[in-house]
């Protein structure tokens, strides 16, 4: 193998086979590198079906005092039973009025979304 050093600080020739050379990076690679890597899997949190506007409201504060007297339990079933008597009287205005189940069920959904911006899912 010639050498010879150029201006750039160069050692080697650029037709030889030396390990300088591109060619043997593969063979290199197949002896060092393994041939699959494991990658484990993501941790991915189990879904909650969590109010956003958690604590937020003009009646979150008496909900949480409520729930804190009462207990999680009953509160949940009283708001329940109230949730379940609004939509009774949403579907009876529907009726009243004509409109199709669709627009009822639009109406039963916008009460929902009302009831958390207000704090009452707090």
């Amino acid at each position: 193998m010639a050498t010879s050093i150029s201006a750039t600080g160069f050692k080697g020739g650029f037709g030889t086979s030396s390990f300088m050379a591109g060619e043997d990076f593969g063979m290199l690679a197949k002896s060092v590198l393994p041939n699959h890597v494991r990658v484990a899997k993501p941790v991915r949190l189990a879904a909650t079906m969590k109010n956003v506007n958690e604590g937020k409201g003009l009646f979150a504060p008496i909900v949480v005092v409520t729930r804190n007297i009462i207990g999680k339990k009953r509160l949940n079933q009283l708001r329940g039973k109230a949730i379940a008597l609004h939509s009774q009287v949403i579907t009876e205005f529907c009726k009243s009025i004509g409109a199709d189940s669709k627009q009822r069920q639009g109406l039963i959904r916008l009460a929902k979304k009302n009831g958390e911006r207000l704090g009452f899912l707090a």
